[in-house]
């Protein structure tokens, strides 16, 4: 037993840090909320990730993503996440995918054998396109929903996509999802109203979302664990 896992195994035991060394997850956003979610994975010791992102990393990010440091500004996503994994655990198998997600590139992003998708997508377009795939596929799916604008760490909700409530983003994905069976997409999202309206948008016509360090924290390792419980649960 690897250092790394000595209080995991105690609380687990060995069939269970079996079971995630044996398993394999595709994380699909490694910024506010799916840094965390890596962080989560890598620790408690999944044995496989395929980390999906096609961003680099901005000052802007300093305030609240855990693999934007003064030193990673400029450089790709996938490139330091995948550097932290292996860092943590050298163990890992790790694949970096520089990729945007869209309707082309969602099949081939979730291709193989693996046990669940993590969704930490920010864009609706690009959130729409996996989990719709996702959906058709039958991966079990954890998604995050929108952590920006919220401060209320009590507010912060589990539940399938089809019972979540208050947030906006989430209506917005039950909408544009409403011709698929979703019932294999469990979000974490928040029950408190957005505290803002975003008035900027960036150079990409983005709106630009006030964010605090915590909430997406929460997001992240709230995804984390849930996929966590599943893996060691499952038949």
């Amino acid at each position: 037993m690897s250092g790394m896992g000595i209080r995991t195994e105690l609380l687990i035991g060995k069939e269970g840090m079996d079971r995630l060394a044996s398993s394999s997850v595709v994380l699909a956003g490694c910024g506010a909320v799916g840094g965390y979610v890596l962080e989560g994975l890598v620790r408690a010791g999944i044995g496989k990730i395929k980390v999906v992102d096609h961003d680099v990393f901005s000052e802007s990010n300093l305030n609240r993503q855990i693999l934007a440091t003064c030193q990673s500004i400029g450089r790709s996503k996938v490139d330091v996440a995948c550097e932290r994994a292996r860092s943590i655990n050298p163990d890992i198998t790790i694949e970096g995918v520089d990729c945007l997600v869209t309707e082309d590139t969602a099949y081939d992003i979730l291709c193989g054998e693996h046990d669940v998708l993590v969704d930490a997508i920010d864009t609706l377009k690009n959130k729409t396109a996996l989990l719709a795939k996702a959906s058709e596929i039958g991966i079990r799916t954890f998604s995050s929903m929108g952590a920006a604008l919220h401060i209320d760490s009590q507010a912060v909700r589990i539940a399938p996509l089809s019972k979540t409530k208050v947030c906006p983003l989430a209506a917005s994905v039950r909408k544009s999802l409403r011709d698929y069976d979703t019932s294999m997409i469990t979000c974490v999202y928040s029950e408190e109203p957005p505290i803002s309206i975003p008035q900027d948008r960036d150079e990409h016509g983005k709106s630009i979302l006030g964010s605090m360090p915590t909430i997406p924290a929460i997001f992240g390792m709230t995804l984390a664990n849930e996929t966590i419980r599943y893996i060691l649960e499952r038949e």
